[in-house]
Order: structure tokens, then C-alpha cells, then sequence
């Protein structure tokens, strides 16, 4: 039985994932407590089968933003009103049916909170991605605790993130448009500005499934020079600690370097190393900046 609509929007960007967001929105519509509504901002308009989305239960609603995740986001933001929560799925995360009534009770329950972040049943972000079939018998089959657990975490993982939009609206958090296309490192950035307002917390009683889908990324050589590019972008920002952004950037150089050896597989890795390299050298010329991924290939 589902509940009647609640004061939440739930906000989706999504690029060259039309099939993927299709089935996102199938498993949405399966929700115990319906949002009030859901934002679709696509890169481009055959990346949403509009028909269908005018089908759910709550008509998905189209809204038009300047391509890349930040900025797509930021339009979300612009046309979502003053709900009490707004919601970003990633178009390829699978939310559980419990996942909206699960969230409206958290922040109801915990008045500081202001952010919060779901546990993730299965990932493949670093793998081939999950396919539809298995992703839900692993929604199927998850046994939820009977209590839910919380705890602090510097920031929501991108795939799944909740707020509290009056906190949003207080501080005039945006995403940072400087990030752009895929816009990697962006919920960090996103969650320093609401930092000092209450608490951001990971949630068990949130699940769902990240299939990480490979269609539609940014390229290896654009995401390999954000690798570098945003983490230390974000560090001279203030909103990364140095510390951090090099624990962030240094493994994924170190496994280009390493896996660039290795026979080719769905994750560009020489791609991604030829960015890095390109990130480095304009690093040590001070010529480094995110937006240079709008000139590679």
C-alpha cells in the first residue's frame, strides 16, 4: 500500500542513460511513500523516453538546464520550490520501496539533520555495472535491520542524497558549476557548504542499488584530468581538506598507472591516465583548471 504524496521532490540529471533512467523510474514509482514531485534535467531530450515518464503515478516533470551534472542539478534546484526534502537519484540508482518513507521518517526523527546518505546494497562503480535483473534480486532480497543505525559522514555519496531544502535555502548552497560534465567530487564540495548547519549522516534504513551503468560517462581522458583537476580545485576552494583530496586523487592514479598495463576492459584506464598526466603537467605549469575538460576529447 503506498501513502499519499509527501512533501519531498525527488531530482534526477541524467546524460545518454535513457533505457537505465526508464527502469529507474519503474522501481520509483514502486515507492511506499510517493514524492510530491519528481524533476527530470536532461543533457539532451532523447535522453528521457517522456512518455513513459508521463506515466508514473507522479508525472515526471521536465526541466531544462545547461548540460553537466552541477549545473543540470542547480536547475533542479531553481524549479523545485520549497519542499521539506529534496531527493537526487542518480539515473541508474535503484532506490528500495521503503527508501522515500524511510527518509521522510529520518529527518521527521532528527530534526539536526540536514543531510543524509543510504547504504548502498551493491556497487559496481568500479566494475562492468549491474544489470537490471540482478540489481533487483538484490533489492528482493535485502533483509533491512529493525533498527536503524546513523552516523556522521563528511558527505552524501552522489548516487543517493537527501537534504533538508530550508537549509539549503538558508545558506544558498549551489553545486559548483566549475565542475563540470560529470562533475566528480561535486556532492563533497555540495555537503562543506551545509557542513556547518547540522549534521550529514549515512543512513542503513535508506538502500538501494548503484548498476553504475557505463553508457553515458564523460571519456577516460576528461574524467582522468578531473581526477586530478577537482580534488585539488576544491582543496585551494576550502571545501576539501588537502589531506583528503590527495587520499582521493592519489589511488586512481596509482590504479591507471597500474591497470593501464593490463589487457582493456570497460573502464578506459589509459584514458584516464593520459588525463591524469595532462592534469600533472598543468599543475606544475599553474595553468590547472576543471573546465579544461570542456577542450579535450
Amino acid at each position: 500500500m503506498t501513502a499519499t504524496p509527501s512533501n519531498i521532490v525527488v531530482g534526477i540529471a541524467t546524460s545518454g542513460r535513457r533505457e537505465a533512467l526508464r527502469e529507474t523510474l519503474i522501481q520509483l514509482d514502486r515507492q511506499e511513500l510517493r514524492p510530491q514531485r519528481i524533476l527530470i534535467c536532461p543533457s539532451a531530450d532523447d535522453d528521457v523516453d517522456w512518455e513513459h515518464a508521463a506515466s508514473l503515478t507522479i508525472a515526471a516533470e521536465r526541466i531544462d538546464g545547461p548540460r553537466g551534472l552541477t549545473a543540470q542539478r542547480n536547475a533542479i534546484l531553481d524549479a523545485a520550490g520549497d519542499p521539506d526534502l529534496i531527493v537526487f537519484f542518480d539515473d541508474d540508482y535503484l532506490p528500495a520501496d521503503s527508501f522515500l518513507a524511510e527518509t521522510e521518517r529520518l529527518f521527521r526523527q532528527n530534526p539536526d539533520i540536514i543531510a543524509a546518505t543510504g547504504h548502498v546494497l551493491a556497487d559496481s562503480v568500479h566494475g562492468p555495472g549491474i544489470e537490471l535483473d540482478e540489481a533487483l534480486a538484490v533489492l528482493a532480497g535485502d533483509r533491512p535491520p529493525r533498527e536503524t543505525r546513523i552516523w556522521p559522514v563528511e558527505n552524501t555519496y552522489g548516487c543517493n542524497m537527501a537534504f533538508r531544502m530550508a537549509t539549503i535555502r538558508q545558506v544558498g548552497a549551489r553545486f559548483d558549476e566549475k565542475l563540470p560534465l560529470y562533475g566528480w567530487q561535486e556532492d563533497v564540495d555540495f555537503c562543506a557548504l551545509l557542513a556547518a548547519s547540522g549534521r550529514i549522516v549515512h543512513a542503513t534504513a535508506l538502500r538501494g542499488v548503484h548498476r553504475a551503468v557505463k553508457r553515458g560517462r564523460t571519456s577516460g581522458v576528461r574524467f582522468g584530468y578531473s581526477q586530478v583537476a577537482n580534488t585539488v580545485y576544491l582543496a585551494r576552494k576550502g571545501t576539501m581538506r588537502p589531506a583528503r583530496a590527495w587520499r582521493l586523487s592519489a589511488p586512481p592514479v596509482i590504479a591507471n598507472v597500474v591497470c593501464s598495463l593490463l589487457p582493456q576492459s570497460l573502464i578506459d584506464r589509459r584514458g584516464r591516465l593520459k588525463g591524469n598526466l595532462l592534469a600533472l603537467w598543468d599543475l606544475a605549469r599553474g595553468r590547472l583548471d576543471p573546465q579544461r575538460i570542456l577542450s579535450l576529447d
